[in-house]
């Protein structure tokens, strides 16, 4: 009888450990699904904010995406019903952050009133080149030579998509690679808030202090939307920006992060496919290759990552 129940424990916990490796992988997926998610609306938002451009200033642009990301979540959750989201321990911080995060999608939408999808994005790639670069001064994490390789080479992909000199792409290039650096600060900012503030009280202050930065300037831009699509875009624009951050922390809940970063550099396909069937733009060679070698250089940082996090657990 001992070793019949010996033998029912170790059945029971095999089953148990094959139950949360099925619940683990599950998670995985799921959280893949809602990163695809995520960047299918990063992808939409683009060529809403492109084709908005068309028709109104940029910072009207920019505005309508701010707004309406901070109004659809505050219908759900704010300071009212939930106190605690004012609270920060770091109001100077969240502010800075707020404002680097603004001016990425300044930078960004900007250069996208000139540029195609596909390079837009295919330079904005660029932004864990300046992560990587960033996080030795800033956060003490120092990189060594192999991925400082990384970046080099990825650089090379940038300055290919760019080819300064030639006159072949519009000078507004240079604002993407503002908004990949603007976006590497936030992005280092985030991680220091993470230590003392929640990511609601953090998603809040982002989308207001957006909102609220460009209300003086809008009376000196604004243009009257009259045609319903353009109205129904400019909503669109808020709740493609908030529905696709939400996916984001709801992605990073239930898979880490190593295994959700290759996923972003999907997008590539989706705005591709958009910057065709909308604006009948192709991409040239020239953009493929570099957004190629962006891509690689990003993967190989991504390995890196998690050969050191690996090495790291085990000591």
């Amino acid at each position: 009888m001992p070793y019949g129940g010996a033998s029912y424990l170790s059945n029971a916990s095999s089953s148990t450990m094959q139950d949360q490796l099925v619940q683990a992988h599950t998670q995985r997926l799921t959280g893949i699904a809602l990163m695809c998610g995520a960047v299918t609306c990063f992808a939409l938002l683009d060529a809403t904010a492109k084709f908005l451009n068309l028709h109104m200033n940029t910072l009207e642009v920019v505005w309508a995406r701010y707004t309406g990301a901070f109004v659809f979540p505050f219908m759900l959750s704010n300071p009212w019903t939930r106190p605690e989201l004012l609270i920060t321990h770091r109001l100077g911080l969240q502010m800075g952050r707020s404002v680097l995060l603004l001016a990425s999608t300044l930078c960004n939408f900007a250069a996208l009133r000139y540029l195609q999808l596909d390079q837009v994005l295919a330079l904005s790639f660029s932004t864990p080149f300046f992560v990587a670069a960033l996080s030795g001064p800033i956060l003490g994490e120092w990189v060594r030579w192999r991925r400082w390789t990384a970046i080099s080479v990825g650089f090379l992909g940038v300055l290919l998509v760019i080819r300064p000199g030639t006159g072949s792409i519009h000078p507004a290039a240079v604002l993407s690679l503002c908004a990949a650096l603007c976006y590497a600060l936030y992005a280092i900012t985030t991680r220091i808030l993470a230590r003392t503030d929640s990511n609601e009280t953090t998603f809040f202050y982002s989308n207001i202090v957006g909102a609220l930065a460009l209300v003086p300037v809008l009376p000196f831009v604004w243009t009257t939307p009259h045609d319903p699509l353009i109205i129904g875009l400019m909503f669109a624009a808020g709740a493609l920006g908030a529905f696709g951050h939400y996916l984001l922390i709801a992605a990073h809940r239930l898979a880490p992060a190593a295994v959700l970063s290759p996923f972003i550099y999907t997008e590539i396909v989706l705005v591709t496919i958009l910057g065709f069937v909308v604006f009948g733009d192709l991409p040239t060679r020239w953009t493929l290759a570099g957004a190629s070698i962006v891509i690689v250089s990003g993967l190989y940082m991504l390995h890196r990552e998690r050969l050191r996090r690996r090495s790291s657990s085990r000591s």
